[in-house]
């Protein structure tokens, strides 16, 4: 005789049927778990063999802490950042230990079953592989771990308004500015309003056209005495919505070290340049002595002879006494534009980039050097550019460094019987480059000798501290220029300086 089964509870089985169907559908495990503190295994679904490679009757009546990791499985005790409780269910991440051996990274949110007395009866857990997200969320700490420690300065900002959204630790500092809200600063008030208006905004739409931008915009910052470029800008875009720009992230460097340390070298420089002309002047005082005793004497005779006239009743006076002070009058000119040119040549100044032609540059070195060159004989040959090129440098130490190539040529001939004794000055322009060449017809330069020419120190001569040609050297660098020198050894050498003009 079959007993009918109550309605009531067919019911009950089928739902409980439908609830097994599902759990064993899911791919989340579902388990259920002791509420001792090794969490025995009791039931578990299907899906753990997916997640963990076992079949569920390998892992029922094992306990479940077994096979955490070391450093995970005191997570839920010490309540570690990788779980979360909320209206009675605990979330945990943690990795799990897979049966070929490595680890896999779950998230498990469980709730423990009580009876009516509130005593625990067993815990309910799902589980999920949550491996790929941990490790991009790995990556992306790792990452913000790099920009964070980057000395490089690091700021994100909106693509619309351009309102910095972040700012990392070394953005912080070198502007100024409050981490917890990089909002109160846009993009643009980091540069002045020229640069903002142009060069910044060209170099975002080339970021947003070609998804990055490389090059350099000089920083105005909030914070005085601090200099910083900004090197790159990436723009960042999002590829679920047409592509748009999402953000831009800018690198910037400060430069303020970098700065103090060039204009430090820059003031190192010219007291360098600056102490060798006043060698060259001592080394040409002879020279200058003698020049300058020429104006002086002549004025000298002039007012001796028409003293000498007035005395003995000349038939004009007033036309003798005229005609004696427009000579002495001349020569007087001439002895202060020598003194001009001297102290012109000697005085301490800043570095300062103006425009100059450099045919009288040349000419007026050669004029400063009249008295040595008659002195020793040479002659100057000149064959200028006719186009009298403009150079755009700092024109006292073009001349300096002119006036050390040509002594040094007239000093080549000092031991040398070659007559006659001609000292080249040519200049040329080519397309953006200025061509100075300096000849002499002299001995030369031995091989050895030329490789250790512009070494400091080095010097053939007796008096000499070899500094005029390694300063020389550095100033046409600092031009962005070249200073080499060429010679056979036996029929003379050339200096060539070679300068831009692009700038001009």
């Amino acid at each position: 005789m079959t007993v009918p089964i109550p309605a009531e509870l067919e019911k009950c089985r089928a739902e409980a049927d439908r609830y097994r169907l599902l759990a064993e559908q899911s791919t989340d495990m579902i388990s259920r778990q002791t509420p001792s503190p090794d969490w025995t295994y009791i039931d578990v679904s299907p899906a753990v063999e997916r997640l963990l490679g076992y079949k569920p009757e390998e892992l029922i009546g094992t306990p479940g802490r077994a096979l955490f990791h070391p450093d995970d499985a005191d997570n839920l005790q010490q309540r570690a950042e990788s779980v979360r409780y909320v209206k009675g269910m605990y979330t945990n991440v943690y990795r799990y230990r897979h049966k070929q051996g490595h680890y896999v990274w779950l998230e498990t949110t469980s709730r423990t079953i009580r009876d009516k007395k509130g005593q625990p009866q067993e815990i309910i857990c799902v589980t999920r592989d949550v491996t790929e997200r941990e490790q991009a969320q790995q990556s992306i700490r790792r990452l913000a771990r790099v920009v964070e420690a980057s000395s490089d300065m690091i700021l994100f900002c909106s693509p619309d308004a351009l309102q910095l959204t972040y700012l990392n630790e070394s953005a912080c500092l070198t502007l100024g500015a409050d981490r917890d809200n990089p909002g109160a600063l846009s993009l643009p008030e980091l540069f002045d309003a020229a640069t903002a208006q142009n060069e910044l905004k060209t170099a975002l739409l080339q970021a947003a056209t070609a998804g990055s931008w490389e090059g350099t915009l000089s920083m105005q910052l909030p914070v005085q005495q601090r200099h910083a470029e900004v090197r790159e800008i990436i723009a960042h875009r999002n590829r679920r919505e047409n592509m748009k720009v999402e953000y831009y992230s800018i690198i910037a460097r400060d430069i303020t070290i970098k700065r103090k340390a060039e204009e430090e070298a820059k003031r190192h420089q010219l007291e360098m340049a600056h102490m060798s002309r006043l060698l060259s002047v001592g080394e040409m005082a002879t020279g200058l002595a003698h020049e300058l005793n020429q104006p002086l004497a002549a004025i000298l005779n002039y007012s001796n002879g028409a003293q000498r006239r007035l005395d003995e009743g000349a038939d004009d006076p007033v036309g003798t006494a005229k005609r004696a002070i427009e000579l002495i009058s001349r020569q007087a000119r001439r002895a202060a534009e020598i003194i001009k040119r001297m102290r012109s040549f000697v005085r301490k100044t800043e570095y300062q980039r103006l425009r100059f032609p450099i045919n009288d540059a040349c000419v007026d070195v050669s004029k400063f050097l009249h008295q040595e060159a008659q002195d020793h004989s040479i002659r100057f040959e000149m064959d200028l550019d006719p186009s009298n090129p403009t150079l755009l440098a700092d024109k006292i130490q073009i001349e300096q460094v002119l006036l050390n190539l040509m002594r040094n040529a007239i000093e080549a001939y000092s031991d040398c019987d070659k007559t006659p004794r001609p000292v080249m000055l040519s200049t040329r322009s080519t397309g953006d480059e200025l061509h100075i060449r300096i000849t002499d017809k002299a001995k030369g330069i031995s091989a050895e000798a030329l490789n250790q020419l512009f070494e400091p120190f080095y010097t053939s001569k007796s008096t000499g501290l070899g500094m005029g040609l390694p300063i020389s050297r550095t100033i046409i660098e600092t031009h962005g220029g070249q200073l080499w020198a060429e010679s056979d050894g036996h029929s003379g050498t050339c200096f060539h300086l070679k300068l831009p003009l692009k700038d001009s």
